[in-house]
C-alpha cells in the first residue's frame, strides 16, 4: 500500500513547537476524524508501505514511530485512503529560527474530499494552533517547490512565471507564510502580519472567506480547486502574490 495519490488534495500546516504533554497532536486526529464523517485514522503505514493495524490507545495516545516522528495514519481505505502524520522540524530549517509542529494530510480530490476541504484545513489548523496552512491540489504544490529561491541572485519568477519565494529558514517570522495555496488558512497573527484584511483591496478574497473562532481566517483563492492551467486561476494566484508581498519573504526587511 502507498500513501501517494495522483489526484489529490494536499494539506499542510505549520505550528508552534510541542511543550510537555502536548495535545495537539491527538487534537488533529480528532479534527480530521470529525471534518470527514466516517473517517477512523485506526491503521499505519510502515515500512515498504506495509499497513498495520494499530491499538486504539496508541492512534489516541499520537504514538511516535521510532525515528521520532509521528506514526503515518491512514482509515485503510485504497479506493478512499486518507492519510496523516505529523513531526517536528528543527528551527534551524524554519522561520525566525523557531521549531515548528508539522502536520501533512492528503485525500482524493473527489467529491466527498472536496466537500470536506474547508472543514477540514479549519479544523486541523485551529486544534494544531497553526501559525498558517492551506489545502491545495497535489498538482500545484510541486509548482510551489519550484517557487523557492536556493541560490542568492537566482531567477525572479519560477517556470510557470511565479513570483520567487525565500526559503523557510530565510523568513523573518513563522507568522509569515512561506507561499499561498489553493485554501488558506491564516491565524489572527498572521493575518495582522500579512495585512488581510482591507475592506478596500480584498472585497473578492473576503467574499470566499471565514472568520474561524479563534480569529483566525480561511480565505479560498478560487471557487474551483486550484488550476494553474486555468488561465483566471493562474491570474488570481498572480494576484494574491502581488496584494501580499510579504508571503515568502519578499518584501523588504
Amino acid at each position: 500500500m502507498t500513501a501517494i495519490q495522483s489526484d489529490a488534495l494536499i494539506l499542510h500546516a505549520h505550528a508552534p513547537a510541542l511543550v510537555g504533554d502536548d495535545d495537539r497532536p491527538l487534537g488533529v486526529v480528532h479534527a480530521m476524524e470529525r471534518g470527514m464523517p466516517g473517517l477512523r485514522l485506526g491503521w499505519a503505514i510502515v515500512d515498504k508501505g506495509e499497513l498495520v493495524s494499530v491499538p486504539e490507545d496508541e492512534v489516541r495516545g499520537a504514538a511516535r514511530a521510532s525515528n521520532g516522528d509521528f506514526l503515518l495514519l491512514c482509515n485503510a481505505d485504497e479506493d478512499h485512503l486518507v492519510a496523516l502524520t505529523r513531526r517536528e522540524v528543527p528551527g534551524g530549517l524554519c522561520p525566525g529560527g523557531k521549531t515548528q509542529f508539522f502536520i501533512y494530510a492528503d485525500w482524493p480530490m473527489d467529491a466527498s474530499g472536496l466537500a470536506a476541504a474547508s472543514d477540514v484545513l479549519e479544523g486541523v489548523a485551529e486544534r494544531a494552533r497553526s501559525y498558517w496552512a492551506h489545502l491545495t491540489p497535489r498538482s500545484v504544490t510541486k509548482h510551489i517547490w519550484d517557487q523557492t529561491s536556493h541560490t542568492p541572485g537566482g531567477p525572479q519568477t519560477s517556470p510557470r512565471g511565479l513570483p520567487m519565494l525565500k526559503r523557510p529558514w530565510e523568513i523573518r517570522s513563522p507568522d509569515i507564510p512561506g507561499h499561498m495555496g489553493w485554501l488558506n488558512y491564516w491565524s489572527a497573527a498572521t493575518a495582522r502580519a500579512i495585512g488581510f484584511p482591507d475592506p478596500a483591496r480584498d472585497a473578492e478574497l473576503l467574499s470566499r472567506s471565514r472568520r474561524t473562532e479563534s480569529g483566525g481566517w480561511v480565505v479560498r483563492l478560487t471557487d474551483a480547486p486550484l488550476d494553474l492551467d486555468d488561465p483566471a486561476h493562474f491570474q488570481a494566484l498572480l494576484r494574491a502574490y502581488e496584494r501580499f508581498p510579504v508571503i515568502g519573504g519578499r518584501a523588504p526587511e
